[in-house]
């Protein structure tokens, strides 16, 4: 199949990932345990990382999800296999949960790619329970499978952009259909363990990925100006009305164990362009807004990320990040008004105080001593305000200027919440505290934004964009966000 010239070979670039074990209720029929599992439990009761209060422990790894027709049915070594992840992450976050008030609770393991080099501390307080995601990300390594669809052809399908804000759908289908199994014996690692996740037997995979791009649907089936996306939901229900007809794998689940991924904002929608899709696949948004249906225990929050010409700014990425003590700005913002959050957050504090509190509508930094870039470096806090969608790629760029990012938005569900304490390395604003904003980034201690700062630093690597992938990246922490999810129901066998 062609392959998109746009995103093949490209260099480093960023992203980021979550670990949710809320009990899913879909399918036909759900058997939910009666002692529910709590696979990360943080140290102490967390603040909540947004408004839209997100839930910090999940209620079950073994949900039970019935087939929803067909003549086969999930073999049974590929629920085998899960069970017997679910009961090693079981092991790890009681492991943590008896080390709590008696040791560091850090990862006692040789495994330096995750703790290596960490205060046991800041590892502790940016990890919901580092013992268990780390349980869970080697047995991912270990047994994932998923399984690509290869029916359609580009551009809607097996392609994506990977130049612009919605480049991530570009990017996961590419390095995802890139991948194939590594060669027996092969020695593990990041690019090895990234290339078993992918498998060509569909009697193997776990999950089922459905390769098309919305943001290439809008692209070249959407005619401007109309506002009418029935062409969008069409496209959605034909590929799987064909995925459905040739293979079992669908009717099996009812779309339960299939997933898609979309950046655009109109993902949310085109999913509905399939009733079974909408109702129990797994969707990997980066629209993922609570208050239009976005649900954070059975979909996939995906950081949303501007690559530009196919890389992240080389102003971000060509040195580190100064320190709090150079930073001589409290916080900073440069945008359009686009959407009412925006609009609020303009209006109340947009010059008022240049230097110190530098806020500005699009274009006017261009005009005074610094560039975008530049502000982001010498700020402490960066303000990431919604859009018109909940989503904002300044979450990713704060992170990788080592700026503390700002969340101001109502319903927006952060990516990677499963596994990330946000509250630790960002600071949550709901839309209604914009005249307070000031006072809020204020009256925080200067000891505790270096502290956020440093978890900053310490989450940077799961918001980077590697080519091809590596451990821990944003390519495999979105993979680990989908794996979370199938471990949290079981189907018939």
């Amino acid at each position: 199949m062609a392959r998109p010239p746009e995103c093949s070979r490209r260099g480093a670039s960023i992203l980021t990932v979550v670990l949710f074990t809320v009990v899913i209720a879909a399918g036909n029929s759900v058997d939910v345990p009666s002692q529910p599992i709590e696979l990360l439990t943080p140290s102490s009761s967390p603040v909540s990382p947004t408004p839209a209060q997100l839930p910090s422990v999940s209620a079950g790894l073994t949900t039970k999800r019935s087939g929803g027709g067909g003549d086969t049915s999930t073999p049974p070594s590929v629920e085998r296999e899960l069970d017997a992840a679910r009961a090693a992450i079981r092991r790890a976050a009681r492991r943590r949960r008896r080390d709590l008030g008696h040791g560091d609770g850090n990862v006692s393991t040789a495994d330096s790619w995750f703790d290596a080099g960490v205060d046991s501390a800041l590892l502790a307080s940016v990890y919901r329970n580092p013992a268990a995601f780390h349980r869970s990300y080697r047995e991912m390594e270990r047994r994932f499978k998923v399984y690509v669809y290869e029916e359609g052809e580009p551009p809607i399908v097996h392609s994506g952009p990977c130049k612009d804000i919605y480049s991530i759908e570009g990017r996961f289908i590419e390095q995802l259909e890139l991948l194939a199994p590594p060669a027996q014996g092969g020695r593990g690692g990041g690019v090895a363990a990234a290339a078993g996740v992918r498998t060509l037997d569909p009697a193997r995979a776990h999950v089922f990925f459905l390769p098309f791009s919305v943001a290439q649907m809008v692209r070249y089936a959407y005619r401007p100006g109309t506002y009418d996306k029935t062409p969008l939901l069409g496209l959605v229900a034909d590929y799987v009305r064909v995925v459905a007809s040739r293979h079992p794998f669908w009717n099996r689940s009812s779309g339960a164990d299939h997933f898609m991924l979309s950046c655009h904002d109109w993902g949310p929608e085109a999913s509905m362009g399939h009733p079974e899709l909408h109702a129990n696949g797994i969707r990997a948004l980066c629209n993922a807004n609570t208050s239009e249906g976005f649900r954070p225990g059975q979909d996939v929050s995906v950081p949303e990320i501007n690559l530009y010409d196919g890389g992240m700014p080389r102003q971000l990425t060509a040195a580190p990040p100064p320190p709090a003590s150079a930073r001589p700005f409290l916080a900073f913002f440069a945008g359009g008004r686009h959407g009412y959050v925006r609009d609020q957050l303009l209006r109340h504090w947009k010059g008022r105080d240049m230097e110190v509190f530098p806020v500005f509508e699009h274009g006017e930094h261009d005009q005074g001593r610094l560039d975008y870039y530049s502000y982001m470096r010498r700020a402490r806090f960066c303000l990431c305000p919604s859009g018109y969608e909940v989503a904002s790629p300044r979450v990713v760029e704060a992170v990788h200027a080592g700026c503390v990012p700002v969340i101001v938005s109502d319903g927006y569900a952060l990516p990677f919440a499963d596994v990330l304490r946000w509250e630790a390395f960002s600071v949550a604003v709901p839309v209604a505290n914009i005249p307070r904003l000031r006072e809020v980034l204020e009256g925080i201690p200067a000891a505790e934004v270096e502290r956020m700062m440093q978890g900053v630093r310490l989450v940077k690597r799961h918001f980077t964009v590697h080519q091809p992938p590596e451990r821990l990246d944003v390519f495999h922490m979105t993979l680990h966000s989908v794996w979370l999810r199938r471990l949290n129901f079981r189907l018939d066998q």
